[in-house]
């Protein structure tokens, strides 16, 4: 999807590239400072905005281009104006970007590019601005109901059933605009992938990357529903840097946080056995996001008739299927792929962003930690694609997040 491609490729574009988007821009040099003044709105009303895209595939910082755009005060029937709050920088959008990632978007001239893009972005927040369908008024918030929307621009024109309204009483826009990738996936795996019954309190699941944004939310999701859980970090450059990361996790809720260098030791099978000496079904589920070794150690983890589920490679080597445990232990080895469980399902997935929200109203929900990148209509292209570049590069103090300010 590029720009507007929730308008209905046959029922809105053309009126959309008829009269709806201007390629032109709104800005003007004053007479006597020669300094450039732009115009929120033009002589007719039009809304000028901004988007990063890009029209083939590569590094962001090669590839990412600033493009401005008009969108038309006339809105197409049950259609709504967006003005973005937050997005944030996930790396499946850098996947994307790179043209790595599973799903491949579709490039799009709606916007008047000179040649087909596409804006990247799967998650943000939205405000609407104004509207002509029922159901939405000017200062609701909204975030997308499918992936692909396209958040990484300031406004956005779009069918009103593209997006799902949300209660903004007490949240932050990111609060609100990291909530539908990384706590979601966190809930469904823990909800939906355990062979048998469900977990249940007091099970035991283990995870890897567990200070990424999904095991941050698994480890307090398990908390909140007395799951028990062992999770597993990349040491950090010192020892008392390492501490620090385990003392925050346990707040959160882990039962016992080990490095990957502890999880590959001989020792840790001792330490298992001792932790699940109560449990006789051991470990009934793994939640792998980096593969290689430690997928590996996480299945020999596993209890009879446990499961694996994996839903990122940060590793980029193979998960590898130990033919014993697959035999003798019953093991299943299942993937997790968010998109398809948000495109096929937006009731659920409405419902899950609700209830994930709703605990982040109570106070027993913490946001991820993220780093803020501000946007406002002076930002430079490059200060916007560094922060994407940066996203997959050596540990980071968080989620990167663009926070729109003046636009």
């Amino acid at each position: 999807m590029a720009g507007l491609r929730p308008l209905r490729a046959n029922s809105l574009v053309s009126s959309l590239a008829g009269s709806s988007i201007r390629c032109t821009p709104r800005t003007k040099l004053s007479p006597g400072s020669q300094t450039q003044v732009r115009f929120k709105s033009g002589p007719y009303g039009y809304t000028q905005a901004k988007s990063l895209v890009f029209s083939e595939y590569g590094e962001p910082k090669d590839v990412l281009k600033l493009h401005s755009h008009s969108i038309s005060p006339t809105l197409p029937s049950e259609s709504v104006l967006l003005r973005t709050l937050a997005a944030p920088i996930n790396p499946a959008d850098v996947n994307t970007i790179q043209g790595t990632y599973g799903a491949k978007p579709t490039f799009s001239s709606l916007l008047g590019t000179s040649e087909p893009s596409v804006i990247p972005g799967n998650e943000g927040v939205f405000e609407v601005v104004s509207s002509s369908a029922s159901g939405l008024a000017k200062g609701d918030w909204v975030i997308p109901k499918k992936t692909q929307f396209g958040t990484w621009r300031t406004h956005a024109l779009t069918p009103a059933d593209t997006v799902i309204k949300i209660d903004k009483e007490g949240l932050t826009p990111a609060q609100a605009g990291t909530v539908a990738v990384n706590p979601c996936s966190a809930y469904r795996m823990l909800r939906d992938y355990v062979s048998g019954e469900p977990l249940r309190e007091g099970d035991w699941f283990l995870q890897n990357g567990a200070n990424s944004g999904v095991g941050r939310a698994a480890i307090q999701l398990g908390r909140l529903w007395g799951y028990r859980s062992i999770n597993v970090v990349r040491a950090r450059e010192t020892a008392a840097a390492t501490q620090a990361l385990e003392d925050e996790l346990t707040a959160l809720g882990a039962t016992h946080v080990v490095t990957e260098d502890e999880f590959q030791a001989r020792e840790f099978r001792d330490r298992l056995a001792e932790w699940t000496r109560d449990s006789p079904g051991g470990v009934r589920l793994g939640l792998n996001c980096v593969g290689g070794k430690s997928a590996s150690t996480m299945a020999k983890s596993l209890g009879v008739g446990g499961t694996v589920v994996t839903y990122g490679g940060m590793a980029r080597q193979p998960v590898a299927l130990p033919t014993g445990l697959l035999i003798f232990r019953d093991l299943r080895f299942v993937g997790f792929w968010l998109s398809r469980w948000a495109d096929r399902d937006p009731r659920s997935k409405e419902q899950t962003v609700a209830e994930i929200l709703g605990l982040v109203r109570e106070g027993k929900f913490r946001d991820v930690p993220t780093v803020e990148v501000a946007w406002g209509w002076d930002t430079e292209a490059q200060t916007l694609k560094e922060a994407v570049q940066g996203t997959l590069e050596g540990f980071r103090a968080g989620k990167g997040i663009f926070t729109f300010k003046d636009t």
